[in-house]
């Protein structure tokens, strides 16, 4: 079974996922929201060996922790996954200016997701779903095996991401749910970047910014 940890981190309450295949002990981190050396901790006190990070989208509450991160492992090659859309957003620090918060950039991506389908973890596959909306180059990433989809900030429990930030677009992101979320089973575990999990059939029931 694919091994999930969920860190709450940062100054937005940002979800970072920790995943891993047990059996090959092969790890990546999902959003490297802040305090790098508390996700590395975690990956240590398991045995697992991080190898990769994906970024759902290049808002800085998503990546700030990935330079500390990097260092703790001593690894500033280590892959970076980012859809070439979100690429100068990144590079603007993710929309930190004006609001106080510093930390070091970290390394620039090198795996394109506009070009890439699937990512892997050891034994497990993850479908690459572009959801531009909240972002231009917003992607998700969902493993059938384990009806499980790490949603970013597309879509909460009862809630969609914020669109009035610089590439949000409310169309976009409402087609994005519909044509990529609520067309998976109802039973997929939505795990989002702020706030609880959820599943698909709870959104298409109930979330009042989305009709099916």
């Amino acid at each position: 079974m694919l091994e999930i940890i969920p860190l709450v981190l940062g100054p937005a309450s940002t979800n970072c996922y920790l995943i891993a295949d047990p059996n090959s002990g092969e790890a990546a981190v999902i959003d490297p929201a802040w305090d790098g050396r508390v996700i590395t901790t975690e990956a240590q006190k398991r045995g697992w060996k991080i190898d990769q990070l994906w970024y759902t989208h290049a808002h800085f509450d998503h990546f700030a922790g990935a330079a500390e991160l990097v260092e703790a492992l001593q690894r500033p090659d280590l892959p970076v996954a980012l859809h070439s859309a979100d690429l100068e957003l990144l590079k603007n620090h993710g929309l930190r200016k004006g609001l106080g918060f510093e930390f070091a950039l970290g390394p620039l991506p090198s795996v394109d997701l506009a070009a890439i389908r699937v990512l892997s973890v050891g034994d497990y596959r993850f479908q690459v779903r572009h959801t531009p909306g909240h972002s231009p180059g917003h992607c998700m990433f969902y493993c059938a095996q384990e009806n499980v989809l790490f949603s970013g900030d597309l879509i909460f429990q009862g809630g969609i991401g914020r669109t009035d930030l610089p590439g949000g677009d409310l169309d976009e992101l409402v087609e994005s749910i519909q044509k990529q979320v609520f067309t998976l089973p109802d039973e997929t575990r939505i795990l989002s970047g702020h706030g609880p999990e959820t599943w698909v059939g709870v959104e298409k029931c109930g979330n009042p910014f989305v009709g099916t």
